[in-house]
């Protein structure tokens, strides 16, 4: 479900820019949003002919910090295998369609992490 006029993927080069994904089809939990946006990520990098592997940033939104060791479990076994990108997470009023959390990404194409 697109909520907004944008692309959720642009490849330029060898950089990936995914926009912003919510979980809301995956489940009213923090916990099933989450999982639901990072497989939206995965499958976003897949068509661009990368994978989580090349992931260098992700930047997690959260409508309630009290959240952030949950969303922490899930991201952490989601990435497992992979070395770690940087990341910044922060607390906002409110998201898109409800969320509990909104994940956006960026990659690099063969970088498998650096």
């Amino acid at each position: 479900m697109r909520l907004a006029p944008y692309s959720p993927c642009i490849v330029v080069g060898d950089q990936i820019w995914v926009a912003g994904q919510i979980g809301t089809d995956g489940g009213e939990t923090l916990r099933e949003q989450a999982k639901r946006a990072l497989d939206k990520i995965e499958e976003l990098l897949v068509q661009a002919g990368s994978s989580k592997s090349d992931l260098v940033k992700v930047t997690v939104l959260l409508i309630d910090m009290k959240d952030f060791s949950d969303f922490n479990e899930i991201y952490g076994k989601w990435l497992e295998g992979t070395v770690l990108p940087a990341r910044a997470a922060f607390a906002v009023k409110e998201l898109p369609g409800q969320a509990k959390v909104e994940v956006v990404a960026e990659a690099v194409l063969g970088s498998g992490g650096i």
